[in-house]
């Protein structure tokens, strides 16, 4: 028998003026966005999906999310059977839903449930960007709802996470836009019983998920770098017709503004949530006892 050569695939490289491409093996390495870096693709993931040259921290799915925040073999997804419909007959909605559920394999842009972070029982949402831009529909302010009440039921702390750049989702009309207010108003709620809510910002959060439950935790914790948001930088610019500072809209300076309360690593990121939920729930159980 002959066995068939198989010629590898290669990715072109494309470097600065002056400097010679580079012929890589497609799928083994990957280039930087930020500081243009090519590094292997492993030891990129090892390092949870950040630059180990700039500390750039790439964008990630939700259930990666997951993987890396909730203790392994923990996370029970909630809710999964509650589906978009496409009320308002938008044109294309349902073969971009379609098309992101087989990009993502998620059934919507937001992924909840419960689950452990190093042994404590915690509830979670995690908005994925790369289903449909993580955008807010009746379907992501349903499961939050619901994951919220089951929180206060379970006696239980609530963690989002958003990676949500595509803000309300407009082929929803209204009802993408009164998510806000239900996730709100559910939100409120859980204050009112006592138990604490984390919210995390990565890289992009914007619109309406920013101008509701991104902003509404009683710790607000943003990934370096992340791009937090109402209305994007170039929208801004084209209105004001101004040029905005450096970094606008960074986490950074997010933080110098007041508008967060802290900027934590990755790689921290798992420990940082135990430790301030730990604190809040002893708080809490220690009143209860007076």
């Amino acid at each position: 028998m002959v066995a068939w050569f198989h010629r590898p695939k290669y990715t072109i490289i494309k470097k600065t003026q002056g400097e010679k491409d580079v012929k890589i093996p497609e799928g083994m390495w990957i280039k930087c966005e930020k500081c243009l870096a090519i590094i292997l693709k492993k030891e990129v993931e090892d390092n949870l999906d950040v630059c180990p040259k700039c500390n750039y921290h790439n964008r990630i799915t939700a259930k990666r999310r997951i993987e890396i925040t909730i203790d392994a073999g923990t996370f029970k997804p909630m809710f999964e059977e509650i589906r978009t419909v496409d009320f308002l007959n938008f044109p294309e909605y349902k073969e971009k839903l379609e098309k992101s559920m087989k990009k993502t394999s998620l059934t919507e842009s937001v992924l909840t449930g419960i689950g452990k972070i190093n042994g404590m029982d915690v509830a979670i949402a995690v908005t994925d960007f790369f289903f449909m831009g993580g955008s807010l529909g009746s379907v992501m302010g349903e499961r939050m709802k619901l994951m919220i009440e089951y929180a206060i039921d379970k006696n239980i702390p609530f963690i989002a996470i958003s990676a949500s750049g595509g803000g309300a989702r407009m082929h929803e009309g209204i009802m993408s836009l009164m998510q806000m207010a239900k996730i709100s108003a559910a939100l409120a709620k859980l204050s009112d019983a006592g138990l604490p809510y984390i919210s995390v910002l990565t890289d992009p959060t914007g619109g309406g998920v920013t101008a509701s439950f991104a902003m509404l935790g009683d710790l607000n914790i943003a990934e370096p770098g992340a791009q937090i948001m109402f209305a994007g930088p170039r929208v801004i610019e084209q209105t004001i017709k101004q040029k905005l500072p450096e970094g606008f809209q960074r986490s950074e300076f997010l933080l110098e503004h007041g508008m967060i309360d802290m900027i934590v690593h990755r790689k921290d990121m798992k420990q940082t949530l135990y430790r301030i939920l730990s604190d809040f729930m002893a708080y809490r159980n220690n009143n209860d006892k007076k």
